[in-house]
């Protein structure tokens, strides 16, 4: 089986998603730190509280308060944990001169400094490069990880850099890899969360024909 396969079924049965939410890079940024352990109507009720505040800005965020901008993240859950973070990855970013001097860097060096900021793994470090920066990279996230291992196309084991760096591999024939990698992470979220659960609905899904689990 193709990856592109599951790709164009996913697409047909989904249609497209316009992924990452968000008005400008930096919330992209934003969100993706805050959508760690929650779901996003979570992220999104704590964006909203940050726009109120006049504080979906950088600068604005480290001037504010540890005690204050918890506050506000209160609805993405672990909200002193996530303002520490968020306020670590606004001083790195307005210390490196923000969105534009960031986006001159090549993917491997962003990607290094993205994944030395504190709180800041490969999946997040992904997302921010792949829906704020636009760099050709593919998120691998647990959605990803159930999906492809009830199809039989990954063992399951992989660690995070063999899966995505295959990812990549795979599809790195793709005319617009940016657009599929975008595409495709996102309708991998939407399936699994609404079909590809932990009990399956394979009833109602696109790909159960091709699927080794659905089969048994």
């Amino acid at each position: 089986m193709r990856f592109t396969t599951v790709y164009r079924k996913l697409y047909r049965q989904h249609g497209p998603q316009h992924w990452w939410p968000g008005e400008t890079p930096f919330e992209v940024m934003v969100g993706a730190v805050l959508t760690q352990n929650t779901a996003w109507s979570n992220v999104e009720k704590a964006i909203a509280n940050l726009r109120s505040a006049r504080l979906l800005d950088a600068a604005a965020i480290i001037r504010t308060s540890p005690a204050r901008l918890a506050k506000l993240l209160t609805p993405s859950g672990y909200f002193n944990v996530k303002a520490r973070r968020l306020r670590s990855l606004c001083a790195w970013y307005v210390e490196q001169g923000g969105f534009d001097a960031l986006n001159r860097r090549d993917t491997p060096c962003l990607r290094a400094e993205l994944l030395a900021q504190h709180g800041i793994g490969p999946e997040t470090a992904d997302d921010i490069l792949l829906y704020a920066f636009e760099r050709p990279v593919f998120v691998i996230d647990a959605y990803t990880r159930r999906l492809f291992g009830r199809l039989g196309l990954i063992a399951g084991n992989e660690t995070y850099e063999v899966l995505r760096a295959g990812m990549e591999r795979r599809l790195a024939r793709s005319d617009d890899r940016i657009a599929l990698f975008n595409e495709f992470h996102a309708l991998i979220v939407v399936h699994v969360k609404d079909i590809c659960r932990p009990r399956p609905r394979c009833d109602s899904c696109c790909l159960a024909r091709i699927c080794p689990s659905a089969q048994k």
